[in-house]
């Protein structure tokens, strides 16, 4: 791993929380419950995600679903959230990745602009481990 990429389980800044996505949205957008998932291609999804760790905020931009570049929005909850059950129980138990879950909108304060994604090798791993879960009935999100 090189220095300048994200560090598993590393908090980005104390209290803040980042959003991945290839969505383009502005300063004073809503991210909202509702949308259709960026990993289960016809999913509506019940909460919006996020997180504390810049490793999961670059997964999250690296991984969507659409065109476009990946993004990373610093974002503010706007109501109650909860652990990510889909990490927290299934992957990594206490929630070191510091994921997090909400049925109210996440406010965007601000847009990371300098971050660095992960080598092409650990998306390539990433993505095929993805798709044998999902060969294997195993991909299922708790929503």
């Amino acid at each position: 791993m090189s220095a300048s990429e994200p560090v598993p389980f590393e908090v980005y800044e104390a209290g803040m929380y980042l959003h991945g996505t290839k969505a383009d949205l502005a300063v004073g957008e809503l991210l909202v419950p509702g949308r259709e998932s960026n990993f289960e291609a016809g999913r509506v999804m019940n909460y919006v995600y996020f997180t504390a760790t810049l490793d999961a905020a670059v997964w999250g931009a690296e991984l969507a679903a659409g065109e476009g570049r990946g993004r990373i929005y610093l974002v503010e909850p706007t109501g109650d959230f909860e652990d990510d059950p889909n990490v927290t129980d299934k992957r990594f138990p206490g929630n070191p990745t510091q994921s997090f879950r909400s049925r109210e909108p996440l406010l965007v304060v601000g847009e990371l602009v300098d971050w660095v994604g992960h080598s092409p090798e650990k998306q390539r791993a990433m993505r095929d481990g993805l798709a044998a879960l999902q060969r294997h009935g195993k991909a299922q999100i708790e929503d």
